[in-house]
Parts: structure tokens; sequence; C-alpha cells
């Protein structure tokens, strides 16, 4: 007698008749005994369930990269400047011959000041200024005049003229500052009291000077605060700073300067408009201290790590 034996089926982990999934499943899946899961439903289950979107950035690395790097304002250099100020250097009795040894025999001295330069973020600029403070230019910064001092803001020295007059000889011995073609150069910020900065945009040289083909600009700035000088920023190369001395950079800006009245300066203004070259020759004198301040010497410090906090030698 024959009969057909039929092998039960093995038991499904996902049928609906495993306990673990009746109180999840809803209630018309419940009712349906013979429904089962297959793959691509497991697959499309479990990627939506363990997908996250990562709250860091993919690139750290790349991303810090592009980061904009602050200029490096080490202090490479220091040099000295003494000030002093000169009570006869313009009185009417002087001669063709004397000079500052002669005139200013008598000097009542202001004090020194420490500047620290900048070298490695512009080397040339730097280079040039200590050249003409140690006098290895042809030139040198020693007994010439501050000529200029805006209150409240900065000073000007180191202008290009005639030695007889206490203005800078002009260099023989620079190299061209390719820096102020750079605009790395004008990184810094004219921001406190006490910035030493090369002036492209607030000299006032000659133009017989200018239009020299070996002119090499040596004038500087330092300003004298309180506040900052925005107005000088993007314009001058700012290399270096005051590391002691602001007390005497606080008395030269004390010190009393010729200021034209309103009415002088809208004439000024008409004149320069109309091409008066006068104009231009007037407004030489516009801030010029009434007190003959000098520079009385200068040079550098030599010092094993200038980097190293302030302090004198």
């Amino acid at each position: 007698m024959g009969f057909s034996v039929t092998p039960p089926s093995p038991p499904s982990l996902l049928s609906s008749n495993h306990p673990s999934l009746h109180k999840s499943q809803p209630s018309h899946l419940k009712s349906n005994s013979k429904f089962l899961f297959n793959r691509r439903s497991l697959l499309l289950l479990s990627t939506s369930t363990s997908l996250s979107i990562p709250s860091a950035p993919l690139f750290p690395a790349i991303a810090a990269d592009t980061t904009k790097r602050p200029p490096d304002t080490t202090i490479t250099d220091r040099v000295f400047m003494d000030f002093s100020l000169c009570p006869n250097y313009f009185l009417p009795t002087r001669t063709l011959g004397d000079n500052f040894a002669s005139l200013c025999s008598e000097s009542i001295p202001l004090g020194r000041i420490v500047l620290g330069l900048y070298g490695r973020l512009v080397p040339v600029t730097v280079s040039n200024f200590k050249s003409m403070c140690v006098g290895s230019s042809g030139s040198s910064y020693k007994n010439t005049l501050v000529h200029k001092i805006f209150p409240g803001q900065y000073f000007l020295a180191g202008r290009q003229g005639r030695r007889d007059k206490g203005e800078v000889q002009q260099p023989s011995e620079l190299a061209r500052n390719t820096e102020t073609v750079d605009s790395k150069a004008f990184s810094l910020a004219h921001s406190k009291a006490g910035v030493l900065s090369l002036p492209l945009s607030e000299n006032d040289d000659e133009d017989e000077f200018k239009l020299d083909p070996n002119y090499r600009n040596v004038e500087f700035l330092i300003t004298t605060g309180p506040g900052p000088c925005p107005q000088l920023d993007n314009k001058n190369i700012v290399f270096g700073r005051v590391l002691e001395g602001l007390d005497i950079i606080t008395s030269i800006a004390a010190i009393p300067t010729y200021q034209p009245s309103e009415r002088i300066r809208q004439f000024n203004d008409l004149a320069e408009f109309f091409g008066d070259e006068r104009a231009q020759n007037a407004r030489a004198i516009w801030n010029r201290p009434l007190k003959t301040v000098y520079i009385s010497d200068c040079g550098e410090l030599q010092v094993a790590k200038p980097e190293l906090p302030p302090s004198l030698p």
C-alpha cells in the first residue's frame, strides 16, 4: 500500500507566529500567518535605521590648511634712537658753516627709544632701515630732524633733502625695496601707539628726489597714540614697534606745532584746485614742530636673542 510523507516545514523566525514580532507588527500583518520579509526588505530596513550624517568635517586637515595664517611679527633686530631738543638751531645768527655739532652743543636730551624690527615679514625694509641707523648706506638718520608731528596720531622723520637743513642726505648704497608692491607687506595695521612704519603715502619729499631713478624711501613714522591710525592702514608698511621709550614718544607728540587757520586752509585748497604749485610748498610747513627735535644718535643693539622680551644690553 503506497503512501506519501510530507516533511514538516522548519519554523521561521520571521513568521507571524514568532512572539517577538507580534508586538511591532501592524494588525493586518498579524492576521496573515504566512507573511515573511524577503532579503531586499531586510536590506532596505537595515540601511534606513543605521545611516547617519556625520556632524564633523569630512576632511579636517584640508579645512585647517585653508585658514589664513597671521603675519610673522618675530623681532629679528633691535635698533636705538636718541632724541634731543636743540634750542638755537634756527636762530637768525647762524651761518652757512654751522652744523648740528656747533649749533646744538647745548641740546636737551629727551631720551632713548628701542625699536624691534620684523625681519622675517619685510626683510628688505628692515635691512634698509638698519643701514640708515648704523650709517652703512652712505647716509644716516643721525643729526636729522623730526620734521612733522600730527597731534594724537604720529610723527615723521627721515625726510630727504639738504643736510645743512637737518634733512637726510640721499643714500647711495641701499637696495631697491621691492616690498612696496607686495601685498603681504601691508598686512599689519597701525593699531596703537609705538608702531614703526615706512610711509609711502604720507611722505612729503620733494619731486626732485622722488623722480630720481636712484630714489630710496628712507622716511619713517612712529604712531604716538593714544588711539589707532586706521587712515594709515593698507598704504604704509609696518615693519617694527617701540619696545622701550614710549614715554619719549609721548614727549615728542606733546611738542607744539604750526597749525594754519581755517581761512589759510581754504585759500590753499582753492590754489591747489587751480593748479598753483605754491599750495604744496605752503603745506610743507604745516604741522612742523615749533621746537627743534632731532635724532642725536642711532645705531644697532647687538643682543644674543632679539626676539626675547625687551631689555637694554
